[in-house]
């Protein structure tokens, strides 16, 4: 069984070179930095009225840490310390009892992301891999926390929005399809209230960014569709935001980005079961942003069978024709 299905994965690797291959002919000497450069590029030509096609962003943040595992420590401990979700270790360490892991172990700790290919205003959510990014233009600066989502039956909504209203101690509106398993209509501010101590309503929307009374959900699919946060997250955050800042949700799980120069990218599990094959839409959307020439596809192919969100350098080292 095990070699029938390594025979199948070599047969895919196969087929997906093949295709890059014959993509790679199509699109010539094309510059695979422009088309990134254009999120830049906008917002530097209304200040300079001047483009430049060298222009290559950095757009990776963070960098990766170490962990050694001390005695009773779980990986939902480890996860909380570095501000991680708990599905960032364990989609990382999917062997790992998260409850007992080894005392002694190594762990890298995941804490470097590329930023999402979206305007980067307010705040990004990108649902596939759990995360919140909150662009501080007045401090050109870009914090990130990870969060919970919805569940598969009912998913965090994709779109934009505004913050419509900041609460604190919000009490908490049962939906009328749980008031039977809650057995009440509302819940007052308190330990027991799934809100937490913070709220930031969507506008024209029954959907917020919170709280949590539960930490160790965040990291996982668990909510009715709202954003949840680590109290510690959720009230910093709070404190930054203003009624009226862009909020854009959308679902990223393969990212391209560059550091020094170096081209990267992250892969994550499609968690909602949107996308039929993700080598073939990771390989489609390297294609669209033109990155095929400087990527060396072996790396490329790994990172989108492994999904473990580290983001992978595949800069090919080969000299352009």
């Amino acid at each position: 069984m095990r070699r029938r299905k390594r025979e199948i994965r070599i047969t895919r690797l196969a087929l997906a070179i093949g295709f890059i291959l014959v993509l790679t002919e199509s699109v010539g000497g094309q510059d695979p930095y422009i088309s990134w450069s254009k999120i830049k590029l906008i917002e530097m030509s209304r200040r300079t009225g001047k483009k430049s096609l060298t222009f290559k962003p950095d757009t990776l943040i963070g960098k990766p840490q170490h962990h050694r595992i001390e005695k009773g420590e779980t990986l939902l401990d480890i996860a909380r310390r570095y501000d991680l979700g708990i599905n960032e270790l364990q989609d990382l360490y999917p062997k790992l009892d998260p409850w007992i892991p080894p005392e002694g172990t190594d762990l890298v700790i995941p804490s470097q992301w590329i930023l999402p290919m979206a305007a980067w205003d307010g705040i990004l959510i990108n649902v596939a891999e759990l995360r919140l990014f909150y662009f501080m233009k007045t401090r050109d600066m870009v914090r990130t926390f990870p969060v919970g989502i919805g569940h598969l039956d009912e998913p965090t909504p994709l779109g934009t929005s505004t913050i419509g209203e900041k609460r604190t101690r919000p009490t908490w509106f049962v939906p009328p399809d749980l008031q039977q398993k809650y057995g009440v209509k509302t819940v007052a501010p308190g330990p027991d209230n799934p809100l937490g101590n913070y709220w930031l309503g969507l506008r024209h929307s029954n959907y917020g960014i919170h709280s949590t009374n539960i930490p160790w959900s965040v990291g996982r699919m668990v909510t009715g569709g709202c954003i949840r946060l680590y109290p510690e997250d959720m009230e910093q955050l709070f404190e930054w935001i203003r009624v009226g800042t862009p909020v854009k949700i959308i679902y990223e799980p393969v990212k391209f980005g560059f550091l020094s120069g170096r081209l990267y990218v992250e892969v994550h599990r499609d968690v909602y079961n949107k996308i039929e094959d993700l080598v073939n839409y990771g390989l489609a959307r390297l294609h669209a942003e033109g990155l095929v020439g400087k990527t060396n596809l072996i790396r490329l192919l790994q990172a989108l069978l492994r999904q473990d969100g580290i983001p992978m350098d595949i800069t090919s080292d080969k000299p352009s024709e």
